[in-house]
């Protein structure tokens, strides 16, 4: 037996979502996609700030299924810049980190993120999720835990028997009286535990547990998890709604306050108080006499402990109607104040500290300020000395805000002092700010001093000003208030207030922006109606700063001068003359003025009037029965900007030339005519009517009095049953019945295979329900229906053909699916096949076809892979996303039905078997060397599943942080961007996985061409040879495959050539040194780079004496070297593509010089001009520019003297 993982929506009820988990506040962003398959990205922002990253995965959990009671481990590996914040959650419940339980661990040497389950149990099998979150976004993944349960366990019954059953412990808590009260008894132990337990905090369960020595946390979890749900369900029995529960907190003044937020069902329930399971009295007044209190504003109920002493430890509890809602425990530290905070004067601006003395040591006190509990924060810091004994609290850059009673609270014990801040003398609260003012309007300046008494004095550009005329100063307590009543351009410049030694400066800038007068903005706003060829006139008058900027636009489009269209401007108006104004002028007008200081725009209407446009069809006719005809139009495009008076319409009967006028009908767009004859057909005329005139005609089409209206066709026949002898079918009926009742239908069928259509009830005995039973069929027939409907006009079309029917009894649907296996699978494919179900006559018929069906383990819904079902036993599922986890089913169907699922036994990864790690390229190269600056990329390419690690390294270590490497699937690459010869080295790849592991070992040479060595030197130690040595070049110490080598040049030879190369040490003997002659030496450093500029030696002579030289001649013979034409090389055979060019040579010897003859089938070409041909010292070639189809053929070659003649032949091809 084993339990599989509960797979739920991720977002469902009952997980628990905060920031904690990674969930941003605003959790809408931008969805990103990562290089991980399964993990969604959450960009916070639009535009990440530069080298700023979202948080990716580098490396998912992978799904694990663990037998119960072994190590679970999910491991995870993240990036991001700022570095992310790793936080884990599971879709049903919460996890408990406890070393027993559940623990979350980081690695700093390997980077991973794991939570380890030290012995997993088979209620943490469930859907995981992994959360990486900076401040730029978020990124998550899930992964499922599936745990074998082991089966029967004899320790695990004993742990139940010895467990007291939650359900009977949670009834001993409730042991109530009559009237909901508690039995009047000591709490015992156990009964404090869980009541503490049920209203504590998560993150306090530890710590209880260790206090009160309760050893087995997993269980202590599980029996509390149904403690709290049986609780939930009695509190909202009486509670709709809680909330916001505080525990017991001790304040500045001497009393403790239990607080919290709920929503009574029945404001007059009954709320009682327990101090370790004894009722307290409390009253709903704050009374001195007696200890406890309630009170409640809304829905938030606090009780308050006053005179606090140290017999009020306990635990509280709150109980509504009996059920207890809310516990506390009240703990009283022995501890008092040595010494107490003393009251602190602070000049303002200054830092205050406030210190006190305990007698016992605390870890930390409650600070208050004027009653608010103070935190370390940027204006308050709290600082606690080792022994935890002096507590102090400093208050920075005091201010006289912050001046009143601070207190510090330990235990029940609290003192308290003033702080008080002195002012150092007059300052402002608020300075001048500067004024932007516009010409002939008010502006004011303002500034606020720390003293109602202070005087102070105004400035303009240095000089002091007063009240007067235009301009009052003024003071009104603190503020002091300078106000100029019309602005004018001399009123612009720097102004300061003045007092007390301090200053503040303001600048007023005067501005005069186009601006238009109130009532003619008002005028020029009402709209301007005009006729059809007649003018329209706009004027506005405005004022402001020239040079100012006019526009005028009508309807968006700037206007211009033209012969309809006359702007004018003069100083201080503008106007708009708009002449022959047609119809289409109608719209918008806009005025725009711009200067430097601003812009503004005013708006008004034209409306020009004209005819309306003739009326719109298509007619739609409402009823032509023999004695009515009624039908509508649409109005017409443009009234004229007129209201539609009337339309006026003329009635022509068909076959007539006279048309007679119905009248105007009134501005309604139809028209019912009762004056009509049966059969006949009328066209009628229509004309719409405004104040301006009348429009154009529209003339309808013709309409006949009386015409039959055949039904529309009904829905294709259903098949509801088939059975050997009868077939039962129904249908619905058309939705153009033709205006009149349907009467009923008419059924036919045929054959398949068959083109003739038989009918199935007489044409005299009309069906007359939605439905008919078809009894005349033969069986093992298939069968087709069609219908069409019938109303008093007549039987409309017949309907689409129903689907072919077999008339036989209903088939079972078939069975299960046998051997359901997996073939083969990729990252993106699952390879399937089965066999048949077997066919139980009368259980269980034939399969005709299959349907394959996954589901994504995080979703609960299955998705079909194929719309129709297969035929084959075998089906590739395409499309999966890599390394998901997926569960498969596979239904057989035929005509009875879909048969019984049959599902895969355990879920099924979309990657391949696993592969061991194999490198794919043929040939690698294992050494490159590399110009020192340039980068050095080496790329290698494998085949491994699943995924493997992938690991440089440099001469056995790591690689150096300005190596990159880049991994992707089946690929990896090392680039180093601006090698340098300390890069130089062997670089290993190592590919592994879980099959195997592979490596491959690279030597990547960075060099440079060498420095030439240093000067030459020639010894001659024996004759006839001399020793050269040189200097070693610079970069022989850091380059062992450098080496050298020498070049010789002698007096009788003016040419360099190479004596000696591939020499790995500084000196070099020279053989075979003739006397008399000048010789000098080159020697070069070389590397895998190349070569350096040489350094020379210096020049070596070996004089010798010179003696008479005697030349004796020999004798001449005659020698006859005549001979017949010979071919020393022949012609080859040769294939040339077309258009390509083609060279024939051969060797020829012969005394006399032969004459040479080219034939191409068996004609010269000697004196054809296409072809190039040359003898030079018996080489004879044949040159052709462009071969071509004609060239193709046998060529021979003839030579011919006095002696003899020789041939010699080849054939040439031409490929196309």
């Amino acid at each position: 037996m084993w339990k599989r993982s509960k797979v739920t929506d991720q977002t469902a009820a009952g997980q628990a979502v905060d920031d904690s988990e990674g969930v941003h506040p605003d959790d809408k962003g931008i969805k990103k996609k990562s290089k991980v398959p399964g993990v969604m990205i959450t960009q916070f922002i639009e535009e990440l700030p530069e080298g700023m990253t979202t948080p990716d995965f580098t490396r998912k959990p992978i799904a694990l299924t663990i037998q119960e009671g072994k190590f679970a481990v999910f491991k995870a590996k993240v990036v991001g810049t700022p570095i992310p914040t790793v936080t884990w959650s599971r879709a049903n419940g919460e996890i408990h980190f406890h070393p027993d339980v559940c623990q979350q661990k980081y690695d700093e040497t390997s980077h991973e993120h794991t939570i380890e389950f030290p012995k997993v149990a088979p209620e943490d099998a469930d859907t995981y999720k992994c959360f990486a979150t900076n401040e730029y976004g978020k990124a998550v993944c899930t992964v499922v835990l599936n745990v074998i349960a082991v089966g029967f366990s004899k320790s695990k019954e004993l742990q139940k028997k010895s467990v007291e059953d939650p359900t009977e412990f949670r009834k001993k808590l409730k042991k109530r009286n009559s009237d909901g009260t508690r039995e009047v008894k000591p709490m015992e132990p156990e009964e404090k535990i869980w009541e503490i337990l049920l209203s504590a905090d998560k993150k306090d369960y530890e710590r209880i547990c260790a206090e009160y020595g309760i050893t087995d946390f997993r269980r202590m979890l599980k029996k509390l998890t149904e403690m709290k749900k049986e609780r939930e369900e009695e509190i909202a029995e009486f509670v709709s709604h809680i909330t916001k529960l505080k525990h017991i907190e001790v304040n500045d003044e001497d009393y403790a306050t239990i607080e919290l937020d709920m929503d009574l069902k029945d404001p007059t329930s009954k709320i009682f108080l327990y101090k370790d399971g004894v009722m307290v009295p409390f009253t709903k007044e704050d009374n001195e006499d007696l200890k406890h209190s309630l009170k409640q504003v809304g829905k938030k109920y606090v009780f308050k402990i006053k005179k606090l002493g140290s017999e009020d430890a306990g635990l509280y509890s709150v109980d509504v109607e009996g059920v207890n809602v809310f516990s506390t425990e009240f703990k009283v530290p022995e501890v008092d104040f040595a010494v107490k905070i003393q009251e602190i004067k602070a000049t303002e601006r200054e830092d205050a500290m406030f210190q006190c003395v305990l007698t016992a040591p605390m870890s930390e006190i409650k600070w208050f300020g004027k009653s608010a509990p103070l935190t370390n924060d940027e204006k308050h810091e709290i600082i606690v000395s080792e022994d935890k004994l002096i507590h102090k609290l400093i208050v920075r850059d005091c201010l006289p805000l912050d001046a009143g009673i601070y207190a510090a609270v330990a235990g029940i014990k609290s003192c308290n002092a003033w702080l008080v801040v002195e002012d150092p003398g007059v300052h402002f609260h608020a300075g001048l700010s500067d004024c932007k003012a516009i010409i002939g309007e008010a502006a004011e300046l303002e500034c606020k001093v720390s003293s109602e008494e202070c005087e102070g004095i105004w400035y303009k550009d240095g000089d002091e000003i007063k009240s007067s005329e235009g301009i009052t100063i003024a003071k009104d307590g603190c503020f002091h208030k300078l106000k100029i009543h019309k602005v004018t351009e001399e009123f612009a410049g720097k102004y300061k207030f003045e007092a007390d030694g301090r200053k503040t400066e303001a600048l007023i800038v005067v501005e005069d922006p186009p601006r238009f007068d109130t009532e003619e903005l008002e005028t020029f706003k009402t709209p301007v109606t005009v006729k059809k060829g007649q003018k329209a006139a706009f004027k506005l008058p405005f004022v402001g700063r020239d040079p100012i900027k006019i526009q005028w636009y009508l309807d968006g489009e700037e206007l211009s001068d033209t012969s309809h269209i006359k702007l004018e401007h003069s100083e201080g108006y503008t106007s708009l003359l708009l002449t022959k104004l047609q119809r289409k002028d109608s719209g918008e007008i806009k005025i725009k003025l711009k200067n430097e200081f601003g812009t503004i725009e005013a708006f008004s209407q034209l409306v020009v009037l004209d005819k309306p446009t003739p009326p719109m069809g298509p007619l739609e006719i409402v009823e032509a029965s023999s004695s009515v005809i009624e039908f509508k139009w649409r109005p017409p495009k443009d009234s004229g900007g007129c209201k539609i008076n009337n339309y006026i319409l003329e009635r022509n009967q068909v076959g007539r030339n006279t048309w007679k006028k119905v009248g105007p009908i009134g501005p309604d767009a139809k028209f019912r005519d009762s004056d009509v004859d049966h059969g006949r057909r009328y066209c009628y005329r229509i004309r719409v009517e405004t104040e301006m005139g009348t429009s154009e005609l529209m003339e309808t089409e013709d309409i006949q009095a009386g015409t039959k209206a055949y039904p529309g066709p009904p829905s294709a026949p259903k098949v509801v049953s088939a059975f050997k002898d009868c077939i039962n079918l129904s249908w619905s009926p058309p939705a153009n019945t033709g205006g009149t009742n349907i009467l009923g239908y008419n059924l036919e069928k045929r054959k398949k295979g068959s083109n003739l259509w038989g009918p199935v009830n007489p044409p005299e005995e009309m069906i007359k329900t939605k439905g008919s039973a078809v009894k005349d069929v033969v069986e093992g027939m298939e069968y087709e229906f069609r219908v069409s409907a019938i109303n008093n006009s007549g039987a409309g079309e017949f309907s689409t053909p129903s689907e072919f029917v077999f008339a036989r009894d209903p088939k079972k649907p078939p069975g299960k699916v046998i051997d359901l296996k997996v073939t083969d699978s990729t990252y993106t494919t699952l390879s399937l096949s089965w066999t048949k179900p077997k066919d139980i006559k009368g259980v269980e018929d034939e399969a005709k076809g299959y349907f394959v069906e996954i589901r994504p383990a995080e979703n609960t819904e299955w998705d079909r892979c194929n719309s129709n079902a297969i035929t084959m036993t075998s089906y590739t599922v395409k499309g999966l996303k890599s390394l998901a986890m997926y569960w498969v089913r596979v239904t057989a169907t035929n005509d009875g039905g879909q048969g019984e699922t049959q599902e895969l036994d355990n879920y099924i990864l979309a990657m391949p078997p696993p592969v061991r790690p194999r490198l794919t390229d043929a040939k690698i190269k294992s050494f490159m060397v590399v110009r020192a600056g340039n980068s050095a990329r080496f790329n290698i390419n494998f085949e491994a599943s699943p995924w493997p690690d992938i690991t440089w390294q440099k001469d056995g270590g790591p690689v150096s942080k300005k190596v990159t490497i880049s991994n992707t699937e089946g690929t990896s690459q090392l680039l180093i961007t601006s090698a340098e010869r300390s890069d130089t080295g062997i670089y290993t790849i190592i590919v592994k996985n879980i099959v195997g592991q592979e490596t491959f070992s690279i030597e990547i040479r960075v060099t440079d061409e060498p420095k030439p060595p240093g000067p030459v030197e020639i010894d001659e130690n024996v004759p006839g040879t001399v020793t050269i040595s040189w200097t070693p070049s610079p970069d022989e110490k850091r380059d062992d495959r450098l080496h050298y080598m020498v070049t010789k040049r002698d007096s009788n030879k003016r040419q360099w050539h190479t004596v000696a190369d591939r020499i790995f040490n500084n000196r070099f003997t020279a053989c075979n040194i003739m006397p008399g002659r000048e010789y000098q030496f080159r020697v070069y450093a070389k590397n895998d780079m190349g070569s350096s500029k040489p350094s020379e030696s210096p020049k070596w002579l070996i004089s010798t004496k010179k003696e008479k030289f005697t030349l004796n001649m020999p004798e001449t013979k005659v020698c006859n070297l005549e001979c017949p034409p010979k071919f020393i090389v022949p012609l080859k055979m040769h294939t040339a593509p077309q258009g390509y060019e083609c060279y024939m040579s051969c060797a020829i010897k012969g005394d006399p010089t032969p004459h040479v003859t080219w034939l191409r089938n068996n004609i010269s070409l000697n004196t054809n001009t296409n072809y190039f041909i040359s003898n030079t010292c018996g080489v004879c070639s044949l040159l052709i520019l462009r071969v071509g189809p004609k060239d193709t053929g046998e060529y021979m070659v003839v030579a011919e003297n006095s002696k003899g003649r020789a041939e010699c032949s080849t054939k040439l091809t031409v490929r196309e």
